[in-house]
């Protein structure tokens, strides 16, 4: 017989709003129903793992627009975390009653959602457009990455339900509708973690099972890391494009590109670049304080791996490193031409009295 469940989904869509925002203004501008957002502590967590500062969230109703999802519709409750770092969180919520096959229903029908995707995308257009005075360089970025939190009420012991349950969360998980091989099956229930008896938390990279009653911290820490993810993959994206610009100025050839470079323009934009990317990675770095080895770190640290944010780090920190090498030659080079003008004008100099005394003689 289907296991019953109840609970929620939560649809998360992360969009990188501009470079940074000054929340405390942005509250003043909202004008409407906005609270500070902190880790719910529902456990033995030390007090000093915390956001910092507190991200705002902006709560809206669905008033009819949020389109339906696998013939549910979501809860009348759209809320929108706004972090001082420049990215947007919107969060739909859809309430869990009946078959545990029916999540499979919710989370095929939440992947990659195009009309749910345009609707959050509209929504944070409107909060940007209220906000905009305490947004530094305002712009909604195309890319969004989504991800969905399945929370359920433990009825029974969550270990035994996974075993018993594994291809269907498997599957859940991957929004896959077809039979997964034992290989993906293994691999999508592979991080999991759990802090009391008869809870359990699986962890997968576009999808989490949080089978647990007090899940708010886990659910923060989740929607944290996929927030961190698009952040990541939006700096990647512009230091390929930085080191592109920077390639070409290394290379160009006119005499009045170089004569700008020897002014000290170009090499000026490109430093200033170099250190928005540095203080954008350091300020998503550091949004949230991992101290101590308490459950939630561990769980962050899970969901990390799962998403990759390590290698996002690594890749961001090795094309920071070679910016600063290719700043550094830039100012090499800059110093050449400023030492080969000056020799070029003492030449000139000395000529010129030459030619002087050559005309007086």
């Amino acid at each position: 017989m289907e296991p019953r469940v109840v609970g929620e989904c939560v649809a998360l869509f992360a969009f990188d709003a501009g470079f940074a925002i000054d929340l405390d203004r942005a509250q003043t501008l909202a004008g409407r129903r906005t609270e500070r957002e902190t880790i719910r502590h529902g456990r033995q967590t030390p007090e000093a793992f915390e956001y910092r500062p507190a991200p705002l969230r902006v709560v809206e109703s669905a008033q009819g627009e949020v389109p339906r999802v696998a013939g549910r519709a979501c809860e009348d409750r759209v809320e929108c975390l706004l972090f001082d770092f420049g990215a947007a969180s919107v969060a739909y919520r859809f309430a869990i009653r009946g078959g545990l096959g029916d999540l499979l229903d919710l989370s095929e029908g939440l992947y990659e959602n195009k009309e749910l995707m345009a609707d959050a995308r509209r929504r944070v257009e409107r909060l940007l457009e209220a906000i905009r005075p305490a947004v530094v360089k305002p712009e909604l970025a195309a890319p969004v990455e989504d991800y969905v939190i399945f929370r359920l009420d433990p009825t029974e012991d969550a270990e035994a339900l996974v075993e018993r349950e594994r291809s269907l969360l498997a599957r859940v998980l991957r929004s896959e509708r077809g039979m997964l091989s034992a290989d993906e099956e293994a691999d999508a229930l592979a991080c999991r973690i759990a802090y009391a008896r008869g809870e359990v938390v699986l962890i997968d990279w576009n999808a989490a099972i949080l089978i647990q009653r007090q899940a708010e911290d886990a659910m923060a820490v989740l929607e944290y890391a996929n927030v961190e993810l698009l952040e990541m993959r939006t700096l990647d994206d512009q230091l390929d494009g930085v080191l592109d610009r920077a390639y070409h100025m290394l290379t160009r050839r006119s005499w009045l590109r170089r004569l700008a470079m020897a002014t000290g323009r170009e090499a000026r934009r490109l430093a200033r670049m170099q250190m928005d990317s540095a203080l954008l990675f350091e300020g998503v770095n550091n949004a949230v304080k991992l101290l101590g080895d308490q459950y939630l770190a561990r769980l962050y640290r899970l969901a990390a791996h799962r998403l990759h944010l390590p290698e996002w780090d690594a890749s961001i920190l090795r094309k920071l490193e070679t910016l600063d090498g290719i700043y550094q030659r830039l100012m090499d080079q800059r110093a050449n031409r400023r030492m080969e003008l000056l020799e070029w004008i003492i030449i000139l100099l000395i000529a010129f009295e030459v030619g002087m005394s050559l005309w007086k003689w």
